[in-house]
């Protein structure tokens, strides 16, 4: 269920100019349709993958999203989202995977943009190497854990700037999509109500939308 926002764009073959720091500066609502189309690269001795952004999440900072990591302020895991726009803040959700964000907003803010799916355009062998259950190509990269598994992002990412051409994960510019649409963010159990996740309609890769989250004992989370 969504609701489409804008039309027009086309794909490119090849990612733009990396995305500029005042592009990020937004709301994280605003900012997060706009990242999508945009290229994540990474680089790695093995070699390069990219993939184009299908699917992002937005959480607000301030103390306003009950659902963000941020909202008891900058706690040891949570403090890299109060950092400068553009940097990588990469959590570990259930004990299990790995998951990435974009850092977003003013810096001291503590907003950022979960990436939760994207196609995978460049390195496909070597995402497959590195995701060997996926049956298709839309499944690479269709999830944020499996994102990161097939860009190989992990702890070692944490506080990437994304904004440096000599950084190893890199956020570039791309056209929009055709369509983008708005609904509920997934796997969160307050803040139920934000239409706060963003996908490029109609995409294969846009993960299935499940309401609601596992009770931890804890109201902030961001899965």
């Amino acid at each position: 269920m969504g609701v489409v926002l804008t039309r027009g764009g086309r794909a490119l073959s090849a990612p733009g100019p990396l995305v500029p720091a005042g592009e990020l500066l937004g709301p994280a609502d605003v900012v997060a349709p706009t990242l999508l189309g945009c290229w994540l690269v990474t680089d790695r001795p093995a070699g390069r993958v990219a993939l184009r952004l299908t699917e992002v999440e937005a959480y607000a900072g301030n103390g306003t999203d009950p659902a963000a990591h941020s909202h008891r302020g900058p706690t040891p895991r949570a403090a890299i989202m109060f950092g400068p726009p553009g940097r990588l803040y990469v959590y570990f959700s259930y004990g299990v995977h790995w998951c990435a964000n974009v850092v977003v907003g003013p810096e001291g803010q503590g907003s950022a943009v979960l990436l939760r799916a994207g196609d995978v355009v460049v390195g496909e062998e070597l995402a497959v190497s590195r995701r060997p259950a996926a049956r298709t190509p839309r499944d690479l990269a269709r999830g944020p854990a499996r994102l990161t598994q097939a860009l190989a992002i992990g702890p070692d990412d944490k506080d990437a700037d994304l904004l440096d051409p000599s950084s190893p994960v890199r956020l570039h510019r791309g056209d929009p999509p055709a369509e983008v649409s708005a609904g509920p963010r997934v796997g969160i159990s307050v803040a139920t109500e934000l239409p706060w996740r963003f996908w490029e309609t109609g995409a294969a890769s846009v993960s299935v939308f499940r309401p609601g989250g596992k009770p931890r004992g804890r109201p902030a989370r961001q899965d």
